[in-house]
């Protein structure tokens, strides 16, 4: 594997690191979204701002980091996607500074309306976010970013691929985000609100399926070059998607949200994973390899030695904090 191979897949790796935390925090704005009025709602909301309030944040470190090393190690890549796609990455940028705003807000509110409309936001923006980033992979993997950049500022992200890959994006988030909520509730003796949220992640967890397997037969006509990646290096992790979220639902079935946690994380990983390992060697489908793409060799072993550093001082902390999260119990009073 070439020096560029090893910086790729180092940053791909913060890419499903940022799919897997950021999503189920992302996810989390469905159930904001849905979880109606009155006490129930309250309960729900509760259950939320404790599930990621001490790590909403924390979990966007995943997308710094890949932007970084795409920049950095990547620049010609970086610069074509940012001129081509400005518009749903602004459009997604603007949701994550509403989301975090208006968490905020909502916690801080002196009425309830306020409360009401902060949240209404919150919610909203957390759902948008995940699609408009999906558009921009489906953009990427269907070869409609050019080399040279300023490509189609509208065509190249309302497309077939990339709306499989915003709905994708979006279906995934919720399920993660109903998964861990589900065990969260259990944890923390409140079996009522477990079952809901049990019974309709089981629900979204259909859904995600249905769009993994159903969104091939477009991306087969739009993008023939991650398909043929998806039937054939991605096979296996596509197997191992299917595998690993049957288990979660059937998991959930039998009332055990802590251990369907892991295949939940398995098969969104595995989907992801899939994904990339479906336009390998391409940055940019059709367009640029990671080999003609990459930097200078000294800038990408700059970048490896960031690393090194990064998984020796930024993961143990971020670690800790996920585990003090988990430990943390709440109630209604």
């Amino acid at each position: 594997m070439t020096l560029a191979a090893v910086v790729a897949v180092a940053m791909f790796v913060g890419v499903i690191a940022y799919a897997l935390f950021a999503g189920a925090d992302f996810g989390s704005g469905y159930y904001d979204l849905t979880a109606g009025g009155g006490v129930r709602g309250a309960e729900m909301r509760t259950l939320i701002d404790h599930s990621i309030g001490p790590v909403w944040e924390a979990n966007h470190v995943w997308l710094i980091y890949v932007l970084v090393m795409w920049w950095t190690g990547f620049p010609a890549a970086f610069a074509a996607a940012m001129t081509t796609l400005f518009v749903p990455l602004m459009l997604a940028l603007l949701g994550i500074v509403l989301r975090g705003a208006n968490l905020a807000f909502r916690k801080n509110a002196e009425t309830f309306a306020q409360a009401r409309f902060f949240g209404a936001i919150f919610a909203a923006s957390s759902v948008i976010t995940p699609f408009f980033l999906g558009t921009v992979a489906g953009a990427v993997a269907s070869g409609r970013v050019p080399a040279g950049g300023y490509g189609d500022p509208i065509g190249s992200w309302i497309n077939p691929t990339s709306l499989v890959g915003g709905c994708l994006a979006v279906t995934t988030c919720i399920f993660l985000a109903g998964v861990f909520l589900t065990a969260d509730a259990d944890r923390t003796g409140h079996p009522e609100m477990a079952q809901r949220l049990r019974q309709r992640t089981l629900v979204i967890g259909v859904a995600a399926g249905v769009i993994v397997f159903a969104g091939l037969y477009p991306i087969l006509h739009d993008a023939p070059t991650l398909s043929r990646g998806l039937l054939g290096a991605g096979l296996a992790l596509i197997v191992l998607a299917a595998a690993a979220g049957s288990i979660t639902l059937a998991l959930l079935h039998r009332q055990m949200p802590a251990t369907a946690r892991a295949f939940a994380v398995t098969a969104v990983g595995a989907v992801v994973a899939a994904w990339g390992v479906g336009q390998y060697p391409w940055i940019l489908v059709d367009q640029l390899t990671i080999k003609q793409a990459a930097g200078a060799d000294a800038t990408l072993r700059g970048l490896l030695v960031v690393v090194a550093l990064a998984v020796a001082i930024v993961l143990p902390a971020f670690g800790y904090l996920l585990r003090l999260t988990q430990t943390e119990k709440w109630s209604r009073t």
